[in-house]
This record gives structure tokens, C-alpha cells and sequence, in this order.
């Protein structure tokens, strides 16, 4: 078993929309004041660090947080043939921006239909932005990873989704954030999954839903979070980090203090 560290993903607050009208510092303050170790932030939240690597390092140095991963998505899905080349760049640009942090890596959403058209054809184009984007990562020594999500029209939400785009992948390329709760909604053998493709697991997204499948606290859903660790802690690749993400009506009245209560969560699993 690896030690294990804990993260805070920025999308609890990027959910709330207009609602939310601070910025990255804001981020910073709240999630370390959460008592968490690292952060992982996204195109959409870095605000006015997006081309200033080294103000963000001293951002971080000055919360006492690690970059843990710098994750962002695309308006074509990554699944649109005539938008490769943009995506790439965009790739480009964030594996860059990430190797500025030592261990960093860069998430990629979860490819969407966001057009007409057979589902093959949005697999094998989704493989080939991840594929080639795994390309510029290994040249730039970062890691790059996708988190299959269960949202609107999520090209990859059930297991034979998630067999489908792995069998496309290049796995010495593209590794695999696992996200519990995207998981669970999409279908009910987490385990089986995580198992099955624990050696693509680079770190871990811990998310909770009822058995209804909506968004649920940690702790407080159908999620059993020491399988999870107990898998991803024997994965070869998992690099020790927890980055909890919370997306519930809780955490939409009060971020900071749900993402707070998460953090007390996790040290009764030991992290």
C-alpha cells in the first residue's frame, strides 16, 4: 500500500456557475484551509494563472499545496474529427503549463457526443486525440490521463464503454483517473472495473452517490471507499493520491465547508 495523499478537485465551486464569483486564490485558501494537501485545478478555474506557471508554483508554495493534476475539457468533446488539431493544441498548451510542477499530471474529460453520427466513429476519434495527446505528454515527461464522466452525453458511462475506449487506448500513453461516482451511475461492478484496469489507475477521484444515483457526501452514499483504496493502493501506477470531488446540493450551498467535511471523512479511512 502506497502512502496515501489527499487531494480537492475544483469543480465543487466551477458547478455553482455565476454563483461563484472569486477566483483561484479563493480555490487555494478554501481547500487548504480544508486541511488537504493538494489541489487539482482546471482550464476553466485558473483564472490568471493560465500563462503564469511560476506565479502559480509560489501560489501554491504559499497555501502549502501540491499540483496534483491540471485537467481540462473541450466544447467539441473530443469527439469531432475536424476539431483534432484545436484539441491538440489545447493539449499542448496545459502539458506544458503542468510540466512546470513536478509530478503533475493532465486529466482529459470525458469524451461527449456532441454531434450526429455512428458511436464508432466518436470512439476512434476521442482514442486519437487521447493517444496523441499521450504523445506530447511523454515528450514533455507528463503523464496524461482520462476521467470518463457519467454527465449529459458522456460518450463513456457503462462497462462496455469504458472496455471499448481501453481497448483504443494506448496504455504506456494514457493512463486512467477512475472516478467512483461516475462509475456507480454508469453501471454497479466498480470493483470488478477498477480491478480489471488497475494497471492504467494513475491517481483516484472519490465521489459518493446514493443508490439512486445522485450526488451523495462522502461517507454517505453506496460507495465503499476501502475497496477503492484497498484496489488502488496495489495498482502499480497509482502515485498515492485521493482527489475528492464534490458535486451534491450540499457542497452547492457551501463548498468550502462540504469539501471540509470530506476531508474529516477521509482520515477515518487512514488518509
Amino acid at each position: 500500500m502506497k502512502d496515501l495523499k489527499v487531494g480537492c478537485q475544483t469543480f465543487t465551486w466551477e458547478m455553482l456557475g455565476d454563483r461563484f464569483t472569486g477566483g483561484p486564490d479563493d480555490l487555494l485558501k478554501a481547500i487548504a484551509d480544508g486541511g488537504y494537501a493538494g489541489i487539482e485545478i482546471t482550464d476553466t478555474m485558473i483564472g490568471r494563472y493560465a500563462d503564469r506557471p511560476l506565479e502559480f508554483t509560489a501560489a501554491l508554495k504559499s497555501s502549502g499545496l501540491t499540483l496534483v493534476s491540471f485537467a481540462f475539457g473541450s466544447k467539441s468533446g473530443f469527439t469531432l474529427k475536424d476539431q483534432i488539431g484545436t484539441d491538440l493544441e489545447a493539449a499542448r498548451r496545459w502539458i506544458d503549463f503542468a510540466a512546470a510542477f513536478p509530478g503533475a499530471l493532465v486529466s482529459m474529460g470525458s469524451a461527449t457526443v456532441v454531434s450526429d453520427g455512428p458511436r464508432d466513429d466518436k470512439f476512434a476519434v476521442a482514442a486519437e486525440v487521447y493517444n496523441k495527446a499521450g504523445e506530447l505528454g511523454r515528450k514533455a515527461g507528463v503523464q496524461v490521463a482520462v476521467h470518463p464522466s457519467s454527465h449529459h452525453n458522456t460518450l463513456l458511462f457503462d462497462r462496455a464503454d469504458y472496455d471499448r475506449i481501453f481497448g483504443l487506448l494506448d496504455s504506456s500513453l494514457v493512463g486512467w483517473v477512475p472516478d467512483t461516482g461516475h462509475i456507480l451511475r454508469g453501471h454497479k461492478d466498480m470493483a470488478d472495473t477498477l480491478t480489471t484496469y488497475r494497471d492504467r489507475i494513475r491517481y483516484v477521484h472519490l465521489k459518493d452517490v446514493d443508490a439512486g444515483g445522485t450526488w451523495a457526501m462522502l461517507g454517505e452514499g453506496v460507495c465503499d471507499t476501502a475497496k477503492v483504496i484497498e484496489i488502488a493502493g496495489a495498482a502499480p501506477h497509482f502515485n498515492g493520491w485521493l482527489v475528492l470531488e464534490e458535486e451534491s446540493g450540499t457542497a452547492a450551498a457551501d463548498p468550502a465547508a462540504a469539501v471540509k467535511t470530506n476531508r474529516q471523512t477521509m482520515r477515518g479511512y487512514g488518509a
